[in-house]
């Protein structure tokens, strides 16, 4: 049994009135890293592959900033089809279980394929969630995930490469595992049709007024807000209502 341990980077709507965000693909894979672990977590081989984007054809911003990811970097690249058909290749037979830092990942690959109409039955749908056995390890309190970088650090990981590369961030991940007890460790079954219906019952969001949202933040810490801080919380604000970082009940989390 191998572990293929990946993270992936996505673009975004720039939530403008030119480009809306696409309900079936919110979030689309821009970059894929992959590391393979044998049983003895040992490494195999990896992978890094760039995409290009098909849905979000302009970077939003804020993802550039955070991944240093240009648009032309891009579109010298293959498209998802082909880079999802090269990354079946690098998982190999289905006794590979995948594993990712928090569910969003498994929950995009997935969203991803259906989108472009592929075989999704071709990936295991067995992963594990490190970062809920890191938060749980390191004794976060109940409800609450530590952030990749918090969890290498305070398992003093050597950190040499930036985070918010997918390559960078799936090596950091399985260190993190490493260090992790596998004696308590569970398989979690994705569950497809569960998640796309609750995507297909999203009610229409309505429009964020930003400048409320602002004025909150500058009355609670009695304070202006720098332009700077502004993004931020617009961002976090944005990215908290996809759902995409919240921990499943304990009913999902069995053998």
């Amino acid at each position: 049994m191998n572990y293929i341990i990946f993270d992936l980077e996505f673009n975004q709507s720039l939530n403008s009135k030119k480009e809306n965000k696409n309900l079936k693909c919110p979030f689309e894979i821009i970059q894929i890293g992959a590391i393979k672990l044998d049983e003895n977590l040992q490494v195999i081989s990896t992978m890094d592959k760039l995409v290009k984007p098909e849905v979000y054809t302009v970077m939003n911003p804020f993802v550039e900033e955070m991944t240093g990811i240009k648009i032309d970097m891009l579109n010298k690249e293959q498209s998802f089809k082909k880079v999802y058909k090269d990354f079946l290749e690098f998982i190999g037979n289905n006794q590979s279980i995948l594993c990712v830092w928090g569910a969003c990942d498994i929950k995009e690959l997935f969203r991803n394929v259906q989108y472009h109409n592929l075989d999704e039955s071709s990936i295991s749908k067995d992963y594990i969630n490190i970062q809920w056995y890191a938060s749980k390890y390191l004794k976060y309190p109940k409800g609450t995930s530590i952030g990749l970088k918090n969890a290498a650090e305070l398992l003093n990981i050597n950190i040499e490469n930036k985070f918010h590369n997918a390559l960078n961030d799936a090596y950091y991940t399985a260190e993190v595992f490493k260090k992790i007890p596998k004696k308590n460790v569970n398989i979690i079954k994705y569950d497809i049709n569960r998640n796309m219906r609750r995507i297909r019952n999203t009610p229409k969001e309505n429009i964020l007024d930003t400048s409320k949202l602002v004025k909150q933040f500058e009355k609670m810490f009695n304070r202006e807000m720098s332009e700077e801080e502004q993004k931020i919380i617009k961002l976090a604000y944005m990215m908290g209502k996809t759902r995409q970082f919240e921990i499943p009940h304990s009913d999902d989390l069995k053998h």
